[in-house]
């Protein structure tokens, strides 16, 4: 029989030899468990655990995975009707919850440094004949990355990742069988430190027990951690990664999220990485994502201009970018409302977009403008010139979000747009607003042909039913802070 993996097409003799190494690695190591881990259409791992001796039929033949673990909402309901007839029309190869393949790569192999004996191996899905499941996420960028190496370009991308850490009290409601509900209960806690005090040692050292098993987590996962920080709200923190190209930098925020929320809760803490936990006072966290792109075969930055464009004033994109920078700038301003679903994608983050937040709330760009949605840093000659995209939710996926910046940034550069100039005003109640809900946002891509074309109508309307599900039991919600609650702070 022809293992599953050759029928696929992905194993060749740089993938045998992988498996061979790990297979050697996991026997030498005494390893008990592996698991292997999918990231879904909301950036939530998702999975299998194997007994050590069952890993080498897995990277051959794969796992099994039922279909309808791609077809969840937010809630974890599925929002195709998979059991009637035409209920999956417009998804073929799924359907009566059947099953698709999760096929792990041996090169993404990880040793869990919060649980014993076991390891990780990341997967993505295949039909049973062979064939990819195009809708999967990191396809989804895969396939963006492909446009962008076509043209002659790559991507380069660093992580600014704010989110909050709290202390837990009590999970007696949270594991009571008698209050179990759909979704369920979150956990009860306590702040990590006061807040309003930004980047105050003091506030630091209160929280640095925590903050250190996220140090010591990221690093022994050979994540590129560079700094911790203690953020402005009560209980948030921050953390900021080195560069790296973009689907390393995805995999690399899979893994993070994934990580720290289970080593933390080990230890009696829970981080969430929704926008806007369900208290009173708190402040939103948001996902900076530095992108610029480089000349795929020198690894020169192609957003570097090496003197201001003739007659340009600091308040032109010319000024400090090339004029391939500007182009992407401009194709990320024109594509910022329908991209905005794939960068802030809960009904959650929407309440982020609000004046003097240190959040965007318009389609505008600023030169080192934190109030701007687009901030344009460094000057002629830096090597490090980059465009920061301060749209983000930390909770986003990083597939869906990476791919909205090249397909719009790429529609920029093949029509030569150009950006307007710089805001000294972001919160300008007469500049285009970006959209103000998750049903607006949807709507607003749908509206962008030249997204839907990028992305496909099929994963744009794929992807359109599954949000529009959340969007509608969000609206229909009664207590939309305790649908908050349970949707999201005890999930993301």
């Amino acid at each position: 029989m022809t293992a599953f993996a050759i029928s696929c097409g992905v194993h060749d003799a740089a993938r045998a030899q992988a498996v061979e190494r790990l297979l050697q690695r996991v026997q030498a190591s005494a390893l008990e468990l592996v698991r292997v881990g999918w990231c879904d259409l909301h950036g939530v791992v998702r999975g299998k655990t194997l007994v050590a001796s069952a890993l080498q039929r897995a990277l051959d033949d794969g796992v099994g995975m039922v279909s309808t673990l791609m077809l969840k909402d937010s809630s974890d309901r599925t929002a195709f009707s998979v059991f009637e007839p035409g209920g999956t029309a417009s998804l073929p190869g799924f359907g009566q919850a059947n099953n698709l393949v999760l096929l792990p790569d041996p090169d993404s192999f990880q040793l869990l440094p919060w649980a014993e004996s076991t390891g990780w191996l990341r997967a993505q899905p295949w039909f049973p004949d062979g064939r990819p499941v195009e809708l999967d996420t990191r396809r989804v960028l895969q396939h963006a990355l492909e446009r962008l190496h076509s043209a002659g370009l790559a991507m380069r991308c660093g992580l600014e990742v704010e989110f909050h850490i709290y202390k837990i009290e009590n999970t007696d409601a949270q594991m009571n069988p008698e209050l179990a509900a759909w979704p369920g209960e979150a956990p009860r806690v306590s702040m990590l430190h006061p807040g309003y005090n930004l980047l105050t040692e003091s506030w630091f050292d209160m929280a640095e027990p925590a903050m250190r098993i996220v140090q010591r987590t990221a690093q022994a996962l050979g994540l590129p951690l560079l700094s911790l920080e203690a953020e402005m709200g009560p209980s948030q923190v921050e953390a900021v990664f080195d560069v790296s190209d973009a689907l390393t930098a995805a995999d690399n925020m899979v893994l993070f999220r994934n990580a720290v929320k289970q080593a933390l809760r080990r230890a009696g803490y829970h981080a969430t990485f929704m926008c806007r936990p369900p208290f009173p006072n708190i402040m939103s966290s948001g996902w900076h994502l530095h992108q610029s792109l480089v000349d795929a075969s020198t690894g020169h930055n192609v957003f570097q201009r090496d003197a201001p464009a003739q007659g340009s004033t600091p308040l032109d994109a010319g000024y400090s970018l090339s004029d391939l920078g500007e182009h992407y700038l401009a194709g990320l301003l024109a594509h910022a409302p329908g991209m905005t679903v794939f960068c802030t994608s809960t009904a959650n983050g929407f309440g982020r977009f609000k004046p003097n937040a240190l959040a965007p709330q318009s389609v505008l760009w600023g030169r080192d403008n934190r109030g701007a949605m687009l901030r344009v840093i460094g000057e002629c000659g830096d090597r490090s010139t980059r465009i920061e995209n301060r749209l983000g939710e930390s909770g986003a996926n990083p597939y869906l979000y990476m791919a909205s910046q090249i397909h719009a940034g790429m529609d920029g550069i093949q029509r030569q747009l150009r950006a307007p100039q710089a805001t000294d005003d972001p919160y300008n109640p007469q500049a285009h607003k970006l959209p103000s809900s998750l049903g607006e946002a949807l709507e607003a891509l749908v509206q962008d042909a030249a997204l839907v074309n990028a992305f496909g109508a099929d994963f744009v309307a794929y992807y359109s039913q599954i949000k529009s599900a959340e969007a509608l039991r969000f609206e229909q919600a009664e207590d939309k802070t305790e649908f908050h609650r349970r949707e999201y702070f005890g999930r993301i």
